[in-house]
């Protein structure tokens, strides 16, 4: 089964890893390990998917799992539980709670404290990123915190219109250098890893770490929801290990 490792320096207590779609026994469209419930797979399939993730990773418990909404909301977990969080992240301090952020083009953003008492995972996309997720997610924290920007549609195949790009620039104008002008007037190629960075920045986390890698261009090892449309979907997760 193949995962990635997030490429972050952590503190030694901190362990990372993010899905793909290789492997796993889901049947097309989601094929092939698809981990998500609400996409139209089998639900048999998403659930042996899961197990063997759990196993290859040697997780501590099974993920908190979220139903993601594009919201800013962030839930505090102080135990593992198999209820279905409505939130877009999630922060703990408990050692042994994976923590999860399941994504299609979407941002997954891992967040840790320097000391490794403290973590976030974080489902971004551009309305989340924009009304806020990755500020309250940081307010959680009380340390200095690093964050590692995994696999999401790069702004190479991400267009927006003019809706979008002005949500963020009346933010701030440097957001304006997240944006690339198509020929067609009003249509742009939107950088959320980018936008992410800024943010981040913004809210003083200057360890940060990219992974570069866009879910749209790379079909062998990503979902797409833009892509493909029906697809499975992969996730992030991070965990304190004491």
């Amino acid at each position: 089964m193949s995962t990635l490792q997030p490429t972050w320096v952590t503190h030694p207590s901190i362990t990372s890893v993010t899905s793909t779609r290789e492997e796993g026994v889901s049947k097309a469209p989601f094929d092939g390990l698809n981990i998500g419930t609400h996409v139209g797979d089998c639900a048999s399939d998403v659930m042996m998917n899961r197990q063997k993730l759990m196993e290859r990773a040697s997780m501590p418990s099974s993920p908190i799992w979220l139903n993601q909404t594009h919201s800013t909301t962030v839930a505090i977990i102080t135990s593992s539980t198999n209820d279905v969080i409505d939130a877009d992240a999630t922060f703990t301090r408990q050692p042994n709670v994976v923590l999860s952020a399941m994504t299609a083009d979407c941002l997954p953003i891992l967040l840790a404290s320097k000391d490794g008492d403290e973590i976030a995972a974080v489902h971004a996309g551009w309305r989340g990123l924009a009304d806020g997720i990755v500020e309250n997610a940081i307010d959680c924290f009380a340390g200095d915190i690093q964050a590692w920007i995994g696999p999401a549609i790069s702004r190479d195949a991400f267009e927006v219109g003019d809706d979008v790009k002005n949500v963020f620039c009346r933010l701030d104008t440097r957001f304006e250098l997240a944006f690339q002008a198509k020929q067609e007037p009003g249509k742009w190629l939107a950088d959320l890893a980018f936008i992410a960075q800024l943010k981040l920045e913004r809210a003083g986390v200057m360890d940060i770490t990219q992974s570069g890698l866009c879910t749209y261009a790379d079909p062998k090892r990503f979902f797409s929801y833009r892509r493909d449309g029906q697809t499975g979907r992969m996730a992030s997760f991070v965990w304190i290990n004491r």
